[in-house]
């Protein structure tokens, strides 16, 4: 008992030096627990369930729009580098998140859309998860996000993802 009091004295004492000697660094430090602290709810906004698909885990309405959207425009073809640059300035203007946040989301996004093995899939289990989390409250930011990335005319199957959707979110 008294080695490891020992142990913790002198752990705390060089802890204490060290501030003592950088004062820049114990502060950094210091704001960079901080940030981790506050972003916790943030990234548990997403949780893994046991036995369930990942898109059930999703608890953030923004988390599902985005996902919805990388979802929407990998269905004409491979999304362009100017479509994820709109969507990202989409996610910080529409859904009012920071760039870091809009980062994580795209992210966890695409992930999202990969575990569902198409985009098709995609736009139907992350519609239903929307509808469950938000009901058709977000109707109105996904339709904007969606009209804002696309390039050009619709393709039959964002058409056919654009009814879906609205199937999913009781829109008539």
């Amino acid at each position: 008992m008294g080695f490891i009091v020992l142990i913790l004295t002198t752990l705390g004492g060089a802890l204490f030096w060290w501030a003592r000697q950088n004062p820049g660094d114990a502060v950094n430090a210091a704001q960079d627990v901080a940030t981790t602290v506050r972003n916790a709810p943030r990234r548990l906004a997403f949780r893994k369930q046991h036995n369930a698909h990942p898109v059930e885990g999703i608890d953030d309405a923004r988390i599902a729009i985005c996902a919805l959207a990388q979802a929407f425009i990998e269905l004409d073809a491979l999304p362009t580098s100017d479509q994820r640059k709109r969507l990202s300035v989409l996610l910080r203007t529409e859904l009012r998140s920071s760039a870091d946040e809009a980062e994580e989301m795209e992210v966890l996004g695409r992930w999202l859309v990969g575990q569902c093995q198409s985009p098709d899939a995609a736009v139907t289990r992350l519609s239903r998860r929307l509808f469950k989390i938000d009901g058709d409250a977000s109707w109105g930011k996904m339709q904007n996000m969606l009209t804002a990335l696309v390039e050009g005319d619709l393709s039959p199957a964002q058409v056919d993802a654009i009814t879906e959707m609205k199937r999913a979110l009781h829109i008539r």
